[in-house]
Formats: C-alpha cells, structure tokens, sequence
C-alpha cells in the first residue's frame, strides 16, 4: 500500500513539472533507436520479457499478446547491414496444450535452447514453462516442460526465470486465496532438469508471510557459483520488503537466510522482486524503490548492505523496477519506469577509484516519433561492444511496443 501512494505522488509531482524535465539535456555520445517497433497483429503485441542475447548477436524475446492465435509470440531480431530482421518463431494458443500470454524473460540453456514462462494454459489451466528448441532446418520447435497445477502452485504475471549452470531453471511462485478461503504466500521453486528431457519441480522455500516476506509480483531471482539462491520480497518484519538468501544445504534441504530489511524512507523498499545480479567476488547487485544497491558478504556470514546511487527524480529517473545488469566492464546498466520525461529512463553507473558510483542517464524515453515508454520488468542486455538492449510495452509506431538499442 505505502508503494502504491508513493507512486501515485511522484506520478502526480512529475506530471506537474514535465516542462522543467524535457529542458534537461541526456548524456552526450549516446545515440538511441527503436531496432522494432510492432504492430500489434500477427507479429505481436506488448514485449514484457525484454531481450537475451546469444553469441552471435541475436536478440530474442516474447510478446504478451498477439501472433497468429493472439496467445503472444517467441520472436528473433538479427543484425545485418545496419538494420535488423524479425523473425517469429513460435505463436502461443490458448489451450491446455499450450501456453498463453507469456510476460517473462527467456534464457538459453548451453544447447542454445530457449526457456520461458506463461501464466496462462497448460494441463491445468495454471500456466506453465516452455522450451523451444532450434532445429537443422532453422525452424523451432515448442514443447511444455511443465504445467503448473493451480493452488499453491502458480506464478504471477510478471514472473521471471533464471537458469544455473546444470540448466535447472528457478522462478517465484504466486500467492493465492485457495478454495477453502485460506491465503497463501508464495514460494521459490527449483525446476531441475532430468535424463531423456524429464524435469521435476522443487520447492525450495514457501514465504510465511512473516519476517520471511510475501513473494513478489514479478522479477527475477540470481543463483552464484555455489548453488545458492538470492531474491527479494515484500512484507518483512518492517513491511518493507526483505532481501534473502537461499542456501543450499549438503542434505538436500535449503535454509532462508535474511540479508537485508528494508526500513522505507531512504532505504527505500524492495523493488517489485526486481532481479538481482551477482560479481565474481560474490557481491550481489539489486535495486529497491530509489536506489541501487550492493549486498557484500562478511567473513562471519553476516552481508553489508551499500547505497550506491539514489535516483533523484523527476530528470534523474525513478522506480528502477527492473534491476541492474553488470557489465565486463565492471558497469552497472538498467533503467527506470517511470521519470527522465516522465516515461522512464536508461541508466549507467560508473565505479571511480575512491569507491563511490558515478550516474550518467544515456536516454530518456518519450513518446513521440516512435519512440517507446514504460521499460518491461526484465533487466537490459549489454554487448562486447556496450550497446544496450531492451524492450518497452508501450509506445512506437502503432503503440504497440518496440525493442530498444542504446549505444555508447
């Protein structure tokens, strides 16, 4: 509730002085244009899952809606010659046989197949994930690795999917009023890949509702070189939000382990499950309703948490919901929902030699000429070359969405 106020007055403050933002010059050297911009027909409507990147330099992303069954699509976008091409890959239907309106990210497994998550369909009408695998003849096939079955087992719109070394695949899962009245708070699940394409769902954690937290609306969780598990979640002991810990014990069992509580005002609150990110030293990355943060662990166990960029808002940008992504460069990029010109922003964070991070926004979006708005709930992808990549649900030339480059 206090996040829904607080962005009802920002929204309302930014309104009021769009003016003063637009007068605000964006770095310089950066250069943003729309690689895509859909139509809303038969080749999609609303990418909520942003980009991954394959090595190559294709991208690849869902729609919510639209394709050839209206059910959302599985798109390709490849460079050649200054521009790029489309390509659809695959058009959900709505049937148990099937998934629909999918709105998470999708991830490549080390066979280049791709996974991705729906809330709709399946064996059991609660949604499922897919797997799409390419063939010899450049087409793809589509196959559902698993239904969920309703109850305490679904996931919200805005989920997300994070994949490990093993390929086993990890996500939240919702919660939910059950049939006999009861509530539920949601989980962690492990989908661990088996022999002759078998998968198995575990649940890895189930939220109390207490100082553990409520699962999220939507994001991403990070899983490091150990098997270890982080995300975050609403409620807490402070109401606030919560960011955790998942720690793989050597039974096969899991301990949750609390990192940080977040105490609102200029600590902010966790940032719809916003992913997370983690280094090579093992310090891990997020983002709550102001701030990026970093999580460094002590030789006791114990984690630190460091502010390393607050957004000021209105130019400099608010509500980086969509987390951060680390660079080979040591940067941090990502965007915000909402501020820059009211309709969100991409944003660099640049470490100096005395420790401190240094913000440079590199676009804010507007709303005219074909430009998109509203970045998705998906962090951004960065290149060898350090153009970033991303999707917004809104906006272009039939306001149906576009994938974004930004180059430095």
């Amino acid at each position: 509730m206090q996040q829904s106020i607080h962005r009802f007055i920002f929204s309302f403050v930014t309104a009021m002085i769009v003016a003063l933002t637009l007068s605000t010059p964006q770095a310089k050297g950066q250069t943003e244009k729309i690689i895509y911009s859909f139509t809303g027909s038969t080749d999609g409507t609303s990418p909520q899952g942003g980009v991954v990147l394959d090595t190559k330099g294709n991208l690849y992303g869902v729609t919510e809606s639209g394709g050839a069954n209206g059910g959302g699509t599985v798109f390709e976008l490849s460079p050649g010659g200054g521009a790029w091409t489309k390509t659809l890959l695959y058009s959900f239907t709505f049937s148990t046989s099937d998934v629909a309106l999918p709105t998470s990210n999708l991830v490549f497994d080390a066979k280049g197949n791709l996974y991705g998550m729906a809330p709709l369909g399946g064996t059991n009408g609660a949604g499922g994930i897919f797997e799409l695998s390419p063939g010899s003849n450049g087409m793809w096939s589509e196959k559902i690795i698993y239904s969920f079955t309703g109850g305490t087992d679904i996931v919200t719109f805005e989920s997300g999917l994070t994949i490990d070394s093993g390929s086993n695949l990890y996500g939240y899962l919702g919660s939910a009023v059950l049939s006999d009245g009861n509530s539920t708070f949601g989980g962690v699940f492990e989908l661990e890949s088996g022999p002759n394409g078998t998968w198995t769902e575990k649940v890895l954690h189930t939220f109390s509702g207490g100082s553990d937290g409520i699962a999220p609306y939507g994001g991403m969780l990070a899983v490091d070189s150990v098997g270890d598990v982080f995300g975050m979640a609403s409620g807490g002991s402070d109401e606030y939000g919560v960011a955790f810990e998942l720690v793989r014990r050597a039974t096969g069992s899991w301990n949750d382990k609390i990192l940080h509580i977040y105490k609102g005002g200029a600590d902010g609150s966790y940032g719809y499950g916003g992913p997370m990110a983690i280094d090579r030293s093992g310090n891990v990355f997020g983002t709550s309703t102001w701030s990026v943060i970093e999580f460094v662990p002590g030789s006791n166990g114990t984690w630190t948490e460091k502010i390393l960029h607050n957004f000021a808002g209105p130019h400099d940008g608010i509500y980086p919901d969509a987390g951060v992504t680390l660079s080979n460069s040591g940067k941090i990029y990502g965007t915000t929902n909402q501020g820059g010109a009211h309709y969100g922003t991409v944003f660099e964070l640049v470490p100096s030699s005395s420790g401190t991070w240094n913000e440079r926004i590199l676009h804010r979006f507007m709303p005219s000429s074909g430009d998109g708005y509203y970045p998705s709930l998906s962090p951004v992808v960065v290149d060898g070359q350090g153009n970033v990549y991303g999707s917004l649900s809104s906006g272009g030339i039939s306001n149906n969405g576009v994938v974004f480059e930004v180059t430095p």
